[in-house]
């Protein structure tokens, strides 16, 4: 019986939609781990005896080297191929994940979640976005939606697991139970990946081969060479908007990420409530990936990328005055929503414009601009409160900040062309 069922799925499911799947749980999983940092925010600074900016630093310092890790993931997926790649970064996660559990100093929080997480985490954008792209192209929007929900899901889920774990028995132990759960979802779904159709004898898609025309030597659905070399790319101003963008959105993401449940807990809210405001940021990311990009394989990328930059500036504006809850859950929702829409604008729009020819390091590269966001976001927020006892300049500095996204988004040129 369960012989054939699978020899069903074999000849009626596309490979590739196991790959999004396989993408999604490791994207889960990673980025869980990475973003569930904000609930463990106050039991790190209270047990260190650390200020916020110092606390701030030690995620702000992951990020970093993050930009570096993510250039050698980019390079290490061209030359070795994601499933070895992802297996290696599945060991690395669980290992630092425990240390982090047994730390007792700053600098050993400082080895093992700034450094080492970094690299086991850091190049999970690179692989995931760059190998559903090379399995889809008609329906490229709608299935990185699906598999960068992955990163949205694991705050959805990994925020308040989180939380409960910590509640229920404390935060080392919490990290302790988080490296069991990342060396085995990682590791195993790594051995489902395949870098591209071609590996397999299918075409992007799902498409069957043309018998009446010469094969196609690169598995890609598109002529070899018609992609931008890396040296093309960055020649081109598509390449620097695009940077820039995944930097100004990271800096909003990661600055509300790590601030947002000290915040609202600042504010009288309860801890497990406060981490929900994170979950929901999660859950409304998860829908803004799926609708904006199955929308934008209709419409085009840049009015939908847009449109996103734009509402993330307005929420991040209106959640300056926002002292209930039920305004914090819809300030959530609305940021959740509008962050996956742009979010999965990015990442189609770099495979769209720059093409297969060197996809892996080229995102590699942008990545390094979300990194390089993730470690001023955070910090800004914990000086300024430092500063000011009050979030409300550095929320103003994200709404900023999303603002000149929106100016940047409507100047892309959504054809690809070759750098002149």
């Amino acid at each position: 019986m369960w012989a054939r069922w699978l020899l069903w799925l074999h000849d009626n499911i596309f490979y590739g939609w196991v790959i999004v799947a396989a993408s999604l749980a490791i994207g889960l999983t990673n980025y869980g781990m990475r973003y569930s940092f904000g609930v463990f925010f106050n039991s790190i600074e209270t047990e260190f005896y650390l200020s916020r900016a110092v606390t701030s630093g030690i995620f702000s310092a992951h990020m970093a080297i993050s930009s570096i890790a993510s250039v050698l993931g980019g390079w290490a997926l061209d030359r070795y191929g994601p499933r070895r790649l992802t297996f290696l970064m599945g060991i690395l996660t669980g290992l630092s994940l425990i240390m982090i559990s047994r730390a007792g100093s700053l600098w050993h929080l400082y080895f093992s979640y700034s450094f080492l997480l970094a690299f086991g985490t850091s190049p999970v954008f690179t692989v995931v976005n760059s190998t559903v792209s090379r399995w889809f192209d008609k329906r490229r929007g709608f299935a990185l939606g699906i598999s960068g929900a992955g990163n949205a899901a694991g705050t959805f889920i990994m925020a308040p697991f989180s939380a409960y774990l910590i509640s229920a028995f404390d935060w080392r132990t919490a990290f302790l139970i988080l490296a069991v759960i990342s060396w085995s979802i990682v590791t195993c779904m790594s051995v489902l990946l395949k870098k591209d159709p071609a590996e397999m004898g299918l075409l992007p898609d799902g498409a069957k081969p043309d018998v009446t025309r010469p094969a196609r030597q690169d598995g890609q659905g598109r002529k070899p060479g018609t992609g931008l070399s890396l040296t093309e790319a960055v020649r081109t101003a598509n390449f620097w908007f695009l940077f820039m963008i995944w930097l100004l959105l990271s800096l909003s993401v990661h600055l509300l990420l790590t601030h947002i449940v000290p915040h609202a807990v600042d504010l009288g809210i309860e801890p497990m409530n406060a981490a929900l405001i994170l979950s929901l940021i999660g859950a409304a990311s998860i829908a803004g990936r799926i609708v904006v990009g199955r929308i934008s394989d209709t419409i085009g990328r840049k009015i939908p990328a847009v449109a996103s930059a734009l509402v993330q500036a307005g929420a991040l504006t209106f959640l300056i005055w926002t002292q209930d809850l039920w305004v914090f859950y819809l300030v959530a929702a609305i940021f959740g929503f509008s962050w996956g829409g742009l979010s999965s604008q990015v990442t189609v729009l770099v495979s769209d414009v720059f093409g297969m020819d060197d996809i892996g390091t080229i995102m590699g590269i942008i990545g390094v601009g979300w990194t390089i966001g993730a470690a001023i976001g955070p910090a800004v927020g914990g000086l300024v409160f430092d500063a000011s006892r009050s979030y409300a300049g550095a929320f103003a500095f994200g709404a900023a900040n999303m603002l000149f996204a929106t100016l940047i988004a409507a100047l892309i040129r959504t054809v690809p062309r070759r750098a002149e």
